[in-house]
């Protein structure tokens, strides 16, 4: 089985079975809990961090905004120098120079324009105040509708020259605008909009009473562009008129104080005229590029914002823009939307942060932009814990924002030092735990009551949401050793992801069920799985808090019998079932709660399955295998009768490896008194015998184990007989013992009990007849077991592995096998 083909894309924990192309071999690759694993790491590949193919740089969207900010800034500065140039020419040589023997209509002319040109400079000095203070408010248009409507006839003038332009443009406006009308519709977007807080938002702030539409501050800064513009062309008319008439008075000969007038008062327009001139072109390329190529809308695009994101644009703007004019006309070239975004987050108003957790959701689930944006969240402590500290706002206002730090945090978590981080925040696992509401949990009643009355404020609150983001976060944590200790001793934690393992017969049986459903119990599995194969201590004490809840098993259990549909959720709980196994008085509970072997089996033997979906019967037949180890399961299995069709299976290749598990460990645990009961195994001698000569690796390895307990049934003669009927001789079984323990000078990692098994099943063979001792001395044995005795390890000594640590000890260690079969030889 693929690892990638588990639990969804899940690698399977323990069980990354693979089945064999050859038909004797089932387990020919892949490791299992029947053998050590060399890293914890490997358990789940599909989340691993991996090496991706290098991806061509993206050029990001916003540059086009800053350079557009930049452009916009030279003309402005420039435009000012020139302004303010003219205002010290004008003041120091014509009004301080000049002011006696200018014309009386020159003298008021140069007033005027300095009027004019001042009243532009304050206005456009704070304009931008005005126009930033407009987009703080997420409901307001802002620069969107103030730069269409504040120029309108404008730009339809300019529409006009371009006629079949313009009627393309017109079309995508009207489906833009269609579109954002029906989204406006939706009760759903509606409702979601922010309430009005005790705070006023500065779009919104009435200056003087009586007044408050003409004095809101939206409305403020249209009328500073539109005093601008006036001023500006006011200046170019008054300019053009002195400069094309030359009317500066007339200059009497010998008059030296009028001699260099027409040259100062040329210059002065000149200056003028250029200033107003350049301040009109910036407007016009603003105009151009906002509102007749839709630069913001292009740039909104790229992005993925989709109808909400021009809120973003128009705020990144704005900011880049104050900064080239502000300060040094490169400023804005610094700025880019992350870091925008992650600025946004520690503001105090509720739409700032909206602004900021949007951009940040949308940079970090694109493909294209989302490693560079979470590489810049990763590195800011600072930033992952207020994303952390919004999964704790339940207020339905702060819905979009609380959820949207979900998505961000589960993306971040993909990294594994990431995870490493947000699990270090004192506080994130009791913050992801809010995320996880349910109906059924009845150990907090506050909680409850607290719920309840989130849904009747806010009807449209989307718990499920919340539940998966919740148990996708986790699951990517539990990735990482210390982060699964984290989780399990968390308070109320692991108990609310156990619930989420609950369904219902109709649930399962539904085929219409909402996907939403089945997947919060797909993932609660995986992350209980995780939990559950956690090695050492922590996994130990992770699989006795799992297995002391009282609705784990059970649960487990209704998935198994109704889940018949639902094949992966089977597979996963399975995988649970068995790494509980570990634990004695886990594996006692999975055995004492009614029909959970019963299902297992019913699993296992279950015939007519697509070849893609037998890993369900694989993970069942290795759970069974785990349960049989201890005695108490080993009489429940024997008391469904299901010996004959074990030995049956020992023949069907995808089940063969784990019917002969099942059936060695039910004669090894079992004890004399189920003799009768276990007499039939004998039956599968032949098969075995075959197995063993034929095959091997991991099948060869479990056919000796079975071998080696099932044969001690059988009698002198009935072994005889089998022999012959397996069309093998003992010559023949000894001289391949023999070259297994040569084979395998040292003991292997994927089949680490195949030289015990090979010296068990010599010794039955020496017990059985003594013609045997002759034989295998004949082939050296006594040599070979004494090189074993040299070559022993731990590895050998253990039935089952929880990653490196081997858990359930033989009861004879294989120093004292080797020991008994060279006695037997002297």
């Amino acid at each position: 089985m693929n690892p990638g083909n588990s639990a969804n894309g899940d690698g399977s924990i323990h069980l990354q079975i693979a089945e064999s192309q050859k038909l004797g071999e089932t387990f020919s690759s892949g490791t299992t809990i029947f053998a050590p694993q060399s890293s914890i790491g490997k358990r789940d590949s599909s989340n691993a961090d991996s090496v991706s193919p290098a991806i061509p740089t993206v050029r990001a969207p916003e540059k086009k905004l800053t350079l557009f900010a930049l452009r916009l800034a030279v003309l402005e500065k420039a435009a000012t120098g020139l302004g303010t140039l003219g205002f010290i020419w004008a003041t120091v040589v014509l009004l301080g120079g000049f002011a006696i023997t200018l014309d009386k209509t020159d003298f008021w002319f140069i007033t005027i324009i300095l009027v004019i040109e001042g009243t532009r400079i304050f206005s456009r000095s704070h304009e931008l105040e005005w126009q930033h203070q407009a987009t703080w408010s997420i409901a307001d248009a802002g620069i969107n509708g103030f730069l269409r409507s504040s120029s309108h006839f404008l730009i339809r003038t300019l529409k006009s020259i371009f006629q079949p332009v313009r009627v393309l443009r017109e079309r995508s406006q009207r489906t833009r605008d269609s579109t954002e009308t029906n989204d406006a519709a939706i009760p759903g977007l509606r409702d979601r909009q922010r309430k009005p807080t005790r705070r006023w938002a500065s779009s919104d702030v009435p200056f003087l009473p009586f007044s408050q539409w003409v004095f809101l501050s939206r409305n403020v800064s249209k009328f500073l562009y539109w005093l601008q513009l006036l001023s500006a062309t006011a200046c170019v008319v008054l300019s053009l008129m002195k400069l094309v008439k030359h009317n500066y008075g007339e200059v009497e000969k010998g008059d030296t104080d009028k001699r260099n007038r027409q040259s100062a008062l040329n210059i002065f327009y000149a200056l003028a005229l250029a200033e107003a001139m350049l301040f009109l072109i910036e407007k016009a390329f603003w105009e151009w590029k906002v509102s007749y190529c839709g630069l913001l809308d292009e740039v909104n695009k790229e992005c993925g914002f989709g109808i909400t994101g021009m809120v973003s644009i128009k705020r990144f703007f704005y900011d880049a823009y104050s900064r080239c004019v502000n300060g040094s006309i490169f400023d804005g070239l610094k700025m880019d939307m992350v870091t925008f975004g992650m600025d946004l987050l520690d503001s105090n108003s509720p739409d700032e942060q909206l602004i900021g957790v949007r951009i940040l959701r949308q940079f970090a689930l694109t493909e294209r932009f989302s490693d560079d944006t979470l590489q810049k969240i990763g590195i800011n402590l600072s930033v992952i814990e207020r994303l952390v500290e919004m999964l704790n706002w339940t207020d339905p206002e702060d819905e979009e924002i609380r959820r949207s730090a979900a998505e961000i945090l589960s993306s971040l978590a993909g990294k594994k030092q990431n995870s490493l981080r947000i699990a270090g925040i004192s506080g994130a696992m009791e913050s992801i735990s809010s995320l996880l509401q349910t109906n059924r949990s009845g150990n907090d009643a506050a909680d409850e009551i607290s719920e309840k009355k989130i849904v009747l404020d806010h009807a449209n609150y989307e718990f499920w949401t919340f539940n998966q983001l919740g148990l996708r976060i986790l699951k990517k944590l539990a990735r990482d050793h210390d982060n699964c200790g984290k989780i399990g001793n968390t308070k109320g934690l692991l108990p609310k992801v156990i619930d989420f393992t609950h369904a219902e017969e109709k649930l399962l049986k539904d085929e219409i069920v909402a996907a939403s459903q089945i997947q919060t119990v797909k993932r609660s599995l995986q992350v209980v799985k995780m939990l559950a194969s956690t090695t050492g201590d922590t996994g130990k004490h992770l699989r006795r808090e799992i297995s002391e809840i009282v609705f784990t098993i059970s649960n487990i259990r209704d998935i198994l019998r109704y889940g018949e549909t639902h094949q992966m959720l089977q597979k996963l709980g399975i995988d649970i079932l068995t790494s509980l196994s570990l634990e004695e008085d886990a594996s006692e509970r999975i055995g004492g709660t009614g029909g959970v072997i019963k299902e297992l089996f019913n699993i296992f033997f279950k015939e007519g399955m697509q070849e893609g979906q037998n890993d369900v019967r694989i993970a069942a037949g290795e759970a069974l295998a785990m349960l049989a180890l201890d005695r108490s399961n080993c009489y429940r299995i024997l008391k469904l009768h299901v010996q004959e069709r074990l030995v049956g299976a020992l023949e069907i290749p995808l089940l063969r490896v784990n019917a002969a598990r099942i059936l060695r460990n039910l004669c090894t645990c079992s004890g004399d008194e189920f003799f009768y009961h276990l007499k039939g195994v004998t039956a599968a001698a032949p098969t075995v015998l075959q197995a063993i000569m034929s095959e091997e690796n991991k099948l060869q390895e479990v056919m000796l184990g079975l071998a080696a307990h099932a044969f001690k049934f059988m009698t002198s003669e009935e072994s005889s007989i089998m022999f012959e009927r397996a069309g093998i001789t003992e010559a023949a079984l000894a001289d391949e013992l023999v070259k297994i323990l040569k084979k395998h000078q040292c003991p292997p990692v994927k089949i680490p009990r195949i030289r015990r098994f090979a010296i068990e099943l010599a010794i039955w063979m020496m017990r059985d007849k003594i013609t045997n001792v002759l034989i295998f001395k004949d082939l050296g044995l006594e040599k070979v077991l004494e090189d074993v005795l040299e070559t022993t390890a731990e590895l050998e000594s253990f039935n089952v592995f929880s990653g490196t640590v081997g858990l359930n000890r033989h009861s004879t260690t294989i120093h004292s096998l080797v020991e008994i079969a060279l006695k037997l030889l002297e």
